[in-house]
């Protein structure tokens, strides 16, 4: 089969969506673009019934403490048949970001969006199962986000004067 251009990917995505499709670029030649959490099922369908994007290679969570929209949830697909790869972003407030579950499309969303919840605490509408993975259960801080110093301030082993400085 012949391999779809990224021209033509967005020529049919902003045909279908319009102005709910926005930000597209091509790093390292993929296709990205973003959408909204009230538009993110529809896009999806219609990229895996349409476009024939039927793998869900990932699910993934970004943080961004200085933005509008800090947390975003990334959606990874690949089309087999065209040997095409395509990524979709979505941006969330920060108190308590929630967007509908992918797991009416693919079952394998159930643990990406799990794990996706432990990390960055994206409540995944719909999900039959979300709850941590990985981390305690007990737990009430998300450790992926960048809320808390990578290092202790108060730690004397990390002063200037042992370095030489």
């Amino acid at each position: 089969m012949e391999k779809i251009s990224n021209t033509a990917l967005i020529e049919q995505i902003s045909a279908r969506f319009g102005e709910q499709t926005f930000e597209f670029s091509e790093p390292i030649g993929l296709l990205t673009f973003e959408t909204s959490k009230e538009t993110i099922i529809d896009v999806l369908t219609f990229l895996k019934t349409e476009l024939g994007f039927n793998f869900l290679t990932d699910i993934t969570g970004i943080h961004f403490p200085e933005a509008k929209l800090p947390i975003g949830v990334i959606y990874h697909l690949h089309n087999f048949r065209k040997n095409v790869r395509i990524r979709i972003k979505v941006f969330l407030e920060d108190e308590h970001p929630s967007i509908p579950t992918a797991f009416v499309l693919w079952r394998g969303a159930d643990w990406m969006e799990r794990e996706t919840y432990d990390f960055y605490g994206v409540n995944f509408e719909g999900h039959p199962d979300l709850r941590r993975i990985l981390n305690m259960d007990d737990m009430v801080a998300f450790p992926m986000r960048k809320e808390f110093p990578l290092e202790d301030p108060n730690r004397v082993d990390k002063k200037d004067f042992f370095f030489g400085r």
